[in-house]
């Protein structure tokens, strides 16, 4: 009996499995024809438009009747705004080779509000490489991704790791700093436990995991270091598959001290001279702390250190205006 039990449990997972499939294949269809459809609509749009004179004026009146007669047809989906979006879509990817399928109508409207084409071109590889689905991209974007890896990476580093024309040579070009954190939905206090901000993480670690971005896979959390009577523990060791090495993390809710990066640094030897496989790269220690100083880490560590990092994380979206500044400072 028990064994029956079991083979309908079975029959009705794979059963479930095939329909759902089959439904996400069904919606990727219908996205796609409905992306071609918006496309089409904007070039027609924008043949017509410039067989005109005084071209803006004319576009606009162009668009405003058209809507007139569209929208009673065909309902609220070709209004004058959405016929003005077909027609941007159009004019920013006027190629449709460069259209990709693995993108939505929502992700589109995204993108064509990026003016930058190298950091829309960024968020499109991202996009379709990590599989992010509209909310997704929506969030990384509004939290100013692609400006938080250019404060310590190269801007055509950061585009061929996002378009896979190169691996991350550097633990700088996957973490950023700094860390957004607001899918936490922690309030923002002068001051948190270490054990509660591990266990907020711990919760929403599919956000946290998305944070991190490419080839990250969770491990453990408070991992048992046993040295001669003496106990320690880890925070969180993830495995970062692009990198090839364990990534570990140590919370810290207050401002970093150089005692901070000792101890981490001796987790990272512990993890290099007894987990490590011979084909794995170093490990590497990521200091996820309130506040630092960057001189501080730059002292603490040795000159060549290239495994030990430290990442302020922040509890709510950056100032897109902020990180520029910090860019155009550096520059």
């Amino acid at each position: 009996m028990k064994k029956e039990v079991l083979n309908i449990q079975i029959l009705v997972n794979d059963v479930k499995q095939i329909i759902d499939s089959a439904k996400e294949k069904v919606v990727r269809t219908v996205d796609n024809q409905r992306v071609t459809l918006y496309w089409n609509i904007g070039q027609r749009i924008f043949e017509e438009e410039q067989g005109g004179e005084e071209r803006a004026a004319y576009g606009k009146k162009l668009i405003k009747n058209l809507s007139k007669e569209i929208e009673p047809l065909y309902g609220s989906g070709y209004s004058y705004r959405q016929l003005y979006l077909f027609l941007q879509f159009y004019r920013v990817f006027p190629k449709v080779n460069a259209v990709r399928s693995q993108l939505n109508w929502f992700q589109y409207k995204l993108l064509i509000r990026i003016a930058d084409e190298e950091k829309r071109e960024f968020y499109i590889a991202q996009s379709v490489n990590s599989h992010w689905n509209g909310r997704e991209l929506e969030r990384q974007i509004n939290s100013s991704l692609y400006e938080r890896l250019l404060l310590s990476n190269d801007k055509k580093d950061v585009l061929a790791v996002a378009k896979k024309e190169k691996l991350p040579s550097s633990p700088s070009e996957i973490i950023k700093d700094p860390m957004c954190l607001e899918f936490l939905g922690l309030e923002q206090k002068s001051h948190y436990y270490e054990k509660d901000l591990e266990e907020a993480i711990i919760t929403n670690l599919q956000s946290f995991l998305l944070e991190l971005g490419n080839g990250f896979s969770f491990v453990s959390r408070q991992q048992r270091i046993h040295l001669d009577g003496d106990d320690f523990f880890i925070d969180l060791v993830f495995y970062n598959r692009l990198l090839q090495c364990h990534v570990l993390f140590e919370i810290k809710t207050h401002k970093l001290t150089h005692q901070d990066m000792g101890q981490l640094q001796m987790y990272v030897n512990f993890y290099d001279r007894n987990e490590k496989q011979t084909y794995e790269n170093p490990t590497i220690g990521v200091l996820l702390c309130a506040d630092k100083n960057d001189a501080v880490v730059k002292y603490s560590l040795p000159k060549e250190n290239e495994t030990i990092l430290a990442s302020k994380y922040q509890l709510y979206l950056p100032s897109k205006e902020d990180l520029l500044d910090i860019l155009d400072g550096e520059q």
